[in-house]
């Protein structure tokens, strides 16, 4: 890689970047890739994706990585900051033939140090359960007499320099009665052991058991609801089978979908460029957003579960408000498509007075820093508790990152003025560029909609409730699934960033190729969205797609260039930022003040260049 100090090329890969919290280091020795750390050619390959566990081993390295490259499946021990990778070492290998990996997810309640359960999604349709640690594969979903046409070949393969276990695993497909679609998303339901949900490019959703059987005919569904553009449908069966569920969603793709952080809630981005928000027990729809133009990829929750991140085939990021149902912002800086959207609890700030002094005791300080470790066991998010117990000024930062096609990280803040438009500010606040943003009327209905990061709807300290605020639906109907527990909002803070210079007026973009609002009809079928599109000016300027001079524009704080690749992983962890690329590479990029001496084999410095 090329380094931040040299050339001013708009090519040059950047190795370093810096915020008002300090400098971010790319830490060569940390990189994880295949064995052989040669590029991998990824034409025609699906996206390479990582999954992180924490094991709680007493080791001190319980941290554990999963990524796909091509038709491989690799899981290493992930050293992150403190020790250089050992790419020769890898826990499991696995190869596959005729599919590919495309998603993986760990269940983070049932991992110890001697098991883990990793699910894994690919691209001809199936889902597998494996254990990376005993090296095992339990079960195969949405595969005709699955353990029939799923076989596992060991061997010793000898390299110069590398001596690993590799399993072979041959996927044959003779018929997948579920859906043939690749799997584009596969979660764990959050609080569940057993519970699981996956997404495919037909657009449908579905909820298994891994307690249960596929069976060996294809399933007969009923209709369980029906709502604007989805239907939920039951598997009609004499004993319980999978799936459990079928939601069908929208039109095209389902690209991604990600829960609440207490897991009530569930937003779902498709290629029709709508986000959908569901209340996932009562099988409600709690509300919908369009993006500007074409299909949305990525979503991603707040740490409080008040607002909703999107990004997609428009360029943009846009900031989504679960409380009011209504877009308050979108960024512009990437220029290309947005490929994944992520919030950093480590770095979301709530200020009283000086915006470099966290305000609570050294005690809550330190339970702050371990928001992504301990999600399930925490209980109320600080930002939560303070805007329902405390009655001073609270500014309030939400830092959020995305990546892209155009090889570019931008990170971005969130801060009151956007938040809170029609109040006075604090004396703490940060400046963010908003750019001929509309004041929303000042009208306010006195409702208050429960956050799902919130067992009581905390009052808005700086704001009041606005025209567009809708009532959620949780409690309305009973619950169609068990075992889906809330898993909790944990604490978070640190610090907040500095200002930034104001940009001229974007012009409105004109490639509006997405798909219109889609039709609530009835239908018989079991695809109940019809497929005419809706004139885009007539979603265009209305609350599901406000033009681009109706909103906050927000501009980037930082925006690099930082692989030769596009970039396809964003994960924010305590002591480091992970990102990933098509070649298959995946960095950690040092927090500041987080960077030591590295205790590294003697190992080559990543492909293109040192850093100085």
């Amino acid at each position: 890689m090329a380094t931040e100090g040299g050339g001013k090329e708009m090519n040059e890969i950047k190795t370093q970047f810096t915020t008002r919290e300090g400098l971010y280091k790319l830490l060569p020795h940390s990189e994880y890739s295949r064995p052989n750390r040669v590029p991998f050619n990824s034409q025609g390959s699906n996206p390479v994706r990582v999954s992180f566990v924490n094991l709680n081993d007493q080791s001190g390295n319980g941290d554990r990585l999963c990524f796909n490259v091509g038709r491989e499946l690799y899981f290493y021990i992930y050293k992150g900051v403190r020790k250089a990778a050992d790419l020769s070492k890898p826990i499991d290998k696995r190869i596959y033939k005729g599919t590919q990996p495309t998603c993986h997810d760990f269940n983070h309640l049932t991992a110890t140090a001697e098991s883990v359960s990793l699910l894994v999604g690919f691209s001809a349709g199936q889902v597998q359960l494996i254990d990376p640690i005993k090296k095992e594969t339990s079960k195969l979903f949405n595969e005709e007499n699955s353990c029939q046409h799923l076989w596992k070949v060991d061997w010793n393969e000898e390299r110069e320099n590398e001596s690993s276990k590799t399993s072979e695993e041959a996927l044959v497909t003779v018929q997948r009665l579920i859906d043939k679609s690749r799997v584009t998303c596969v979660k764990w339901v959050p609080g569940s052991e057993s519970l699981f949900l996956v997404a495919h490019s037909s657009g449908n959703m579905y909820l298994y058991n891994v307690e249960h059987t596929c069976g060996t005919t294809a399933p007969h569904y009923q209709l369980l609801k029906q709502g604007e553009s989805f239907a939920v449908h039951t598997c009609k069966s004499k004993s319980t089978r999978n799936p459990l569920l079928k939601w069908t969603v929208g039109e095209g793709a389902l690209n991604e979908f990600a829960f609440s952080p207490d897991g009530k809630f569930l937003a779902c981005v498709s290629q029709d460029g709508f986000l959908r928000v569901f209340n996932f027990d009562s099988v409600e729809l709690h509300g919908t957003m369009k993006s500007y133009f074409g299909g949305l990829l990525c979503v991603c929750w707040s740490p409080d579960g008040k607002y909703i991140v999107t990004g997609g085939e428009d360029d943009l990021v846009t900031v989504w408000s679960f409380v009011d149902c209504r877009v308050i912002a979108r960024g512009h800086g990437h220029k290309s498509w947005v490929s994944v959207v992520a919030f950093d609890p480590y770095t979301t700030s709530v200020e009283e007075s000086d915006p470099m002094e966290f305000s609570g005791s050294d005690e809550d300080f330190q339970d702050l820093l371990h928001f992504g470790r301990d999600r399930a066991n925490s209980t109320q998010s600080r930002l939560s508790k303070r805007n329902s117990t405390d009655s001073r000024p609270v500014s309030v930062t939400y830092r959020f990152g995305s990546v892209g096609q155009d090889t570019q990280l931008c990170l971005w803040d969130l801060t009151e003025d956007i938040l809170f438009p029609h109040q006075p500010l604090s004396r703490a606040r940060t400046h963010t560029n908003v750019m001929n943003a509309t004041s929303p009327p000042a009208g306010s209905n006195g409702n208050s909609v429960s956050t799902p990061g919130n067992s009581v709807p905390p009052p808005l300290p700086r704001s009041n409730s606005l025209p567009h605020s809708a009532v959620s639906n949780a409690g309305s109907k009973s619950s169609v699934m068990d075992g889906a527990i809330a898993s909790g909002v944990s604490k978070f803070a640190t610090l907040s960033l500095h200002d930034r210079k104001e940009r001229h007026h974007e012009k409105d973009h004109k490639r509006n190729h997405s798909m219109g609002h889609i039709s609530s009809k009835s239908s018989d079928k079991l695809n109940l969205v019809t497929k005419t599109k809706t004139d885009p000016a007539k979603t265009l300027g209305t609350p599901l797609c406000p033009r681009m001079e109706d909103v906050p524009l927000l501009e980037p704080l930082i925006c690099k260039k930082i692989a030769h690749e596009r970039l396809t992983v964003l994960i924010f962890l305590e002591d480091c930022i992970v990102t990933a690329c098509q070649e298959g590479f995946i960095c950690t990029w040092g927090r500041p003040g987080k960077v030591g001496v590295l205790s590294s084999p003697n190992q080559a410095s990543s492909p293109g260049g040192t850093v100085v």
